[in-house]
């Protein structure tokens, strides 16, 4: 995996083991090792893991490219899976396709290691001023 970059702290990212790679201009990858804490029972990465990659990712570019004192949650994803993850490297490219003044659109996709394409999702996020 690639040095991951300075971000600020993430509990639910530590937890599952996600890393940020980079975050810029709308764009961020980030990824995780799947291992035996992120199967189903069928031996394969559950679902909710990629999905949480994808989340998570979608969030950092959103917020990269907010205001100062604005933040964002999301509203709605879709995800789409093409093929079962397996325990490895999972990498997440995400990118704002979007930004308005109150929502953010994003895209996602998640590879595995030989670079073949797992998932694709989309999603829409809210943006809103810090309380």
């Amino acid at each position: 995996m690639t040095e991951p970059i300075a971000t600020i702290a993430h509990p639910f990212a530590d937890l599952i083991g996600l890393e940020m790679i980079s975050n810029a201009d709308g764009h961020c990858s980030c990824e995780l090792t799947a291992d035996d804490r992120h199967m189903n029972p069928n031996g394969v990465v559950h679902g909710a893991v990629t999905y949480a990659l994808a989340d998570t990712a979608m969030g950092a570019a959103l917020s990269g490219v907010l205001a100062r004192g604005e933040i964002c949650s999301t509203i709605e994803i879709k995800i789409n899976y093409f093929r079962p993850a397996f325990a490895g490297p999972l990498r997440c490219e995400t990118r704002v396709v979007h930004k308005g003044r109150r929502t953010g659109a994003l895209e996602s996709e998640i590879f595995d290691d030989q670079k073949r394409l797992l998932a694709r999702a989309t999603g829409t996020f809210m943006i809103l001023a810090a309380s």
